[in-house]
């Protein structure tokens, strides 16, 4: 009987006659080459409030860069063609109708809507170029949570700034820079994105423009990780501004107040309009 000797175990010493070769007959498995997965894009969801923007929201929607990949349009019962033209124009465009009054209540309605890893608002008036979106969500794909848009960087700019609003934007970010030791260089401005994950964290409950300040203020205080990218707000294209320095100035502060002194927490009540209460939930 010949006994099969794998010749790699032999050395050089010892006899190979007579020895028959080992032949290893087991099938050989072909090495697959290992080609790495390209990571997947996130998704980003835009986030537009409206009300009564039909001359400006085509403007808008038609320059939304290919990164969007859904587009919310927030309807604040406008009287006139806003949510047509925005049909016109963006057919996939997902529209609903704000629960509550005031952006902040059509800024919460957009984000518990929105579906994407990203979430950006932009307004509708055409104050804000959309091709800057893109900055957003290359920041938040950098590792940033909570991205804001600021008029006072390197390259950045207003050319609707008044004297009024300059001011009261100033006295607003010195204050809360000064409250919760931030950098901030802009405060009340509605150019901002953040990752969805964290939609329950920032906890926002604000009605109005006080929206923009409350996210800021709870991205600092949940510890969230936050960047400013140059902005430039444009001149509104038609019609006029929603805001009101004073009354808005002032929610401004209450809501400072609110966060940084030791008050009771008011739950959140929103004043919901009969308009949107005319179609029962479930009903065809």
């Amino acid at each position: 009987m010949t006994a099969l000797i794998n010749p790699s175990t032999l050395t050089d010493d010892e006899p190979r006659l007579g020895a028959v070769p080992f032949v290893d007959e087991r099938p050989k498995r072909k090495k697959k080459a290992r080609l790495a997965a390209a990571p997947k894009a996130p998704t980003v969801s835009l986030v537009v409030p409206a009300l009564n923007e039909e001359r400006n929201i085509a403007w808008v929607l038609e320059r939304v860069p290919a990164c969007v990949t859904e587009i919310i349009l927030v309807d604040g019962f406008s009287s006139d063609r806003t949510v047509q033209v925005a049909r016109e124009v963006r057919p996939d465009a997902v529209v609903v109708t704000q629960r509550g009054r005031g952006k902040g209540a059509a800024l919460r309605t957009g984000f518990e809507t929105a579906s994407g890893d990203f979430i950006v608002a932009i307004d509708a008036d055409g104050s804000m170029e959309p091709a800057e979106i893109e900055y957003y969500v290359t920041a938040l794909g950098q590792g940033y949570d909570v991205v804001k848009g600021s008029r006072h960087l390197r390259a950045s700019g207003s050319l609707d700034l008044t004297a009024v609003r300059r001011l009261g934007n100033s006295a607003l970010v010195g204050a809360v820079n000064v409250m919760w030791g931030c950098t901030f260089s802009d405060l009340c401005y509605g150019f901002f994105g953040f990752r969805r994950e964290h939609l329950d964290s920032l906890a926002l409950h604000a009605r109005g423009f006080e929206i923009e300040t409350e996210l800021a203020v709870h991205a600092v205080t949940t510890g969230l990780r936050i960047a400013e990218v140059p902005s430039v707000e444009l001149l509104r294209h038609h019609g006029e501004s929603h805001l009101n320095a004073w009354r808005d100035g002032w929610n401004i502060f209450r809501l400072l107040a609110r966060e940084r002194l030791p008050m009771a927490r008011r739950p959140l009540v929103d004043e919901l309009d009969r308009r949107g209460l005319s179609s029962p939930v479930g009903a065809p």
